[in-house]
């Protein structure tokens, strides 16, 4: 900005004082731009005013410009049609633009398409390209006019011919679409390269989609990804959204987590609220970022708010597990329902789910199996297989293993591993169908490979017992492995029999022991006496009497009939502990009582001799 009062100045402001209308004009002009005199929109009002007012075309459009940005006077958007008005009267082009755009958008004046209409075409026709972008979006929407594709077609090429962009990518987009133009990417392409070489962030956003899709030419993440990131470092939303995808995905780039993060905040600052959605998705599972429920909780709550319902579902399952936010049944019902209602099939499952366990709501069966239908009619895989095990329990309706079969296989075919393994329960043991080993293993095998850990177990079982299969003691280790590996505490037991037998396995006590130990530490009955006996007999571990009492207690309390008994040997015989014919009569007759044969035995044989009862 120029201080000083240049030479130009004082001669322009000396021609201005006699009422030179060009020098007052041009006098208006410096004093707006700040040239050759420190800027002043007063000033240049008030010049523009003495010229407008001799009939200076150029004074009256720029004090319609002044009225309606508000400088150097009230903001007034009458006063501004007014002085536009007079300079398009004299068929100023840029005036009758701006009386095009005041109609169409109805400031200073009631919204009229026909009179924005009109100006455009006036303006259009002394060649203003940003008049015939509207005159084609006009003739494109049909306001003010009949819709007319191939007109609007005409006026956006008339502008893109004088290298106007956005005409450049309207004109892209008639080819893109094939409106008043034979459908051809190629040329909406070309057009669109145009648009986007000057800058213009919505043709490079389509461009990036072109070569994502591999519409008009090869696909190409690579161009995808360049286009993408000149639009979306204008701000463009929807660009920074997708490049935030190539970045998660992948494609085109090195797959950051990070990057697509700050990519989708840009987005969300905006208030995208599918990209809200996404980031707490993100932020959910640990992608790119470590795992935080409460940025998690923050963003679907963004989304949600905006209507976002796969967010309200997420954010009612936050509350229902307490997620990132305090544990709150009722807001979770809030939120699922809410979801529900607008016939998301996810919501509907949940919402089946609260009402099944009577969680945030009423325990209500009828109302669950209601929202299970519900979804699973959508082809919810999840509630297809949640109304499979309401038929096959009996609950809220009656038991039917038809029914159930018939809601395991609709989610089985999907893919739905629940699903499989109930359906390879049912072929098992005979429910609703006829027992068969071989489809029972077939559906067993689709959920294992997906890493079901019980259908991997039961595979094991089958290869082990030779059931739907042959025998094969080998492939049974492989299975139970695959699931001990992700803690089935009965794959562990039964690997480590496998390993203390040598079965399929070089016998290996140490590592029996060690599967037994993993079991139990789990609380499984069984593999406390199975680890109970390990110390008893010093398999795999130096025998110690005191730590397989510690075992064998551990399996009794839960009921296990066999660590009874071995408890009551060894009270009986005073191993590990004193003698002691009360606690070795106690024990004998909880497993009596269990049907335990060896236990009665030892126990008929104390009550024939007075052994540990009570007198």
């Amino acid at each position: 900005m120029d201080t000083k009062k240049s030479d130009k100045f004082l001669s322009t402001l000396e021609a201005a004082q006699k009422g030179d209308a060009d020098a007052q004009f041009a006098l208006g002009l410096m004093y707006e731009d700040g040239k050759g005199t420190e800027q002043n929109y007063v000033a240049a009002y008030k010049y523009y005013k003495l010229a407008a007012d001799q009939g200076n075309i150029n004074a009256q459009y720029k004090l319609g410009i002044m009225y309606y940005d508000g400088k150097g006077i009230e903001q007034n958007y009458i006063k501004s049609i007014e002085y536009f008005q007079l300079a398009a009267n004299q068929n100023d082009s840029d005036a009758q633009f701006n009386l095009g755009v005041m109609y169409g958008d109805g400031k200073g004046t009631e919204q009229n398409y026909a009179e924005a209409y009109k100006y455009y075409k006036l303006a259009a026709k002394q060649g203003n390209s940003d008049a015939q972008v509207n005159l084609g979006i006009l003739y494109e929407n049909g306001d003010g006019i009949e819709q007319n594709y191939a007109k609007a077609f005409e006026c956006y090429q008339a502008a893109a011919e004088q290298g106007n962009p956005i005409a450049q990518y309207y004109a892209g987009s008639m080819y893109y679409y094939g409106k008043g133009v034979e459908q051809s990417f190629i040329k909406s392409i070309e057009y669109y390269k145009s648009a986007a070489q000057q800058g213009d962030s919505d043709a490079q956003f389509t461009l990036g989609i072109m070569y994502e899709k591999g519409k008009g030419t090869e696909q190409n993440y690579a161009e995808a990804y360049k286009y993408f990131k000149l639009a979306a470092e204008q701000g463009n939303i929807r660009a920074q959204i997708n490049l935030g995808t190539l970045y998660y995905e992948g494609k085109g780039v090195e797959q950051n987590y990070a990057k697509a993060i700050k990519y989708y905040r840009l987005a969300v600052q905006q208030g995208d609220s599918d990209v809200q959605f996404h980031l707490g998705n993100m932020y959910r599972d640990g992608e790119g970022t470590a795992q935080d429920y409460t940025e998690a909780y923050k963003y679907y709550r963004l989304a949600a708010e905006q209507g976002n319902i796969d967010a309200q579902i997420n954010l009612g399952i936050l509350y229902k597990y307490g997620f990132g936010v305090e544990q709150d049944y009722a807001k979770a019902f809030e939120y699922i329902a809410a979801a529900a209602e607008h016939g998301n099939a996810t919501g509907q499952c949940n919402l089946g789910d609260l009402y099944y366990f009577g969680k945030g709501v009423e325990q209500n069966y009828i109302k669950s199996i209601k929202y299970y239908k519900l979804a699973a009619q959508q082809g919810n895989s999840d509630a297809q297989n949640k109304l499979g095990v309401i038929y096959e329990c009996g609950r809220g309706i009656e038991q039917d293993f038809a029914e159930a079969y018939k809601y395991y296989k609709f989610a089985a075919e999907q893919g739905n591993i629940d699903a499989q393994f109930n359906l390879g329960d049912l072929y098992y043991f005979g429910k609703g169908r006829e027992q068969n080993y071989a489809k029972s293993f077939e559906y067993y095998q689709l959920a294992a490979q997906q890493g079901n850990s019980d259908a991997q177990f039961s595979l094991g079982l089958m290869y082990a017992d030779g059931e739907g299969t042959e025998q094969n003691y080998t492939e049974a280790c492989k299975y139970y492995k695959l699931a001990a590996e992700q803690g089935n505490s009965d794959a562990q037991i039964n690997l480590g029999i496998l390993y203390e037998n040598g079965d399929g396995v070089e016998q290996n006590y140490k590592k029996a022991f060690r599967y037994y130990q993993a079991a139990a530490e789990q609380g499984n009955p069984i593999a406390q006496y199975y680890a109970g006996s390990m110390y008893y007999y010093g398999r795999g571990v130096e025998q110690n009497y005191i730590k397989s009492i510690e075992y064998y207690q551990l399996a009794a309390e839960q009921g296990n009939s066999d660590a009874q008994f071995s408890l009551g040997l060894m009270y009986e015989n005073g191993k590990g502990t004193e003698q002691n014919y009360t606690e070795a009569y106690k024990y004998y007759k909880l497993a009596a009582e269990q049907g335990h044969y060896k236990a009665q035995n030892n126990l008929e044989f104390m009550q024939e001799n007075g052994f540990g009862m009570k007198k």
